[in-house]
């Protein structure tokens, strides 16, 4: 099956364990504010753990300037028009590991625990699984754990385990942990059925 196709199999809407409505769509250019929002509202804690400076302004306007979902795909979930959880999918067009996607996701502390950050991953888990990946991986920082947790309960395993081998953006050092999936493509995916 195609990117494409795949992106049209994302479900809209769900419900959250909580009877909350959540609605689902990928980044849009006119979520800039919105996203930027969401970055300021997480715990300065988590914030260090981001690759990028995602509380900077110019760095949210270059990824809704610049947004290729086919290279990287990042779902919002949204509750009455704030966004409240992000996931997004990486992918490899080319190289020794085109046929890996890489997941990361983050919610508001009010929002966690209602099933909302697991659906997003799992959509794009199928999303990855419907585009024909054949693994995905997720990098935490060993005091990540929630999210370790979270990962494993939806089929990721830990691969592996780097002592004292990244910093956070306050150059701290930390354990990166790196954890994957297996896609088993259904014949559907593959063209056989």
């Amino acid at each position: 099956m195609s990117f494409e196709l795949a992106l049209k199999e994302i479900d809209k809407t769900f419900t959250a364990d909580d009877g909350m409505e959540i609605n689902i769509r990928p980044l849009e250019a006119g979520d800039e504010k919105a996203l930027l929002g969401f970055f300021k509202n997480l715990p300065e804690p988590e914030v260090m753990f981001f690759k990028r400076r995602v509380r900077d302004p110019e760095v949210i306007k270059q990824w809704c300037e610049n947004i290729d979902l086919y290279a990287r795909l990042p779902l919002l979930a949204l509750h009455e028009g704030k966004v409240i959880a992000v996931a997004s999918l990486l992918q490899n067009n080319g190289g020794w590991k085109r046929h890996i996607g890489r997941i990361s996701q983050s919610i508001l502390p009010k929002y966690r625990q209602k099933g909302i950050a697991g659906k997003l991953v799992q959509e794009l888990v199928d999303v990855a699984r419907m585009a024909g990946l054949q693994k995905v991986e997720a990098e935490f920082i060993d005091k990540q754990e929630g999210g370790q947790k979270l990962f494993a309960l939806l089929g990721f395993t830990h691969l592996m385990r780097l002592e004292d081998y990244v910093q956070d953006m306050q150059a701290i050092q930390h354990d990166y942990v790196l954890m994957g999936m297996d896609l088993k493509t259904d014949e559907e995916y593959a063209g056989m059925g």
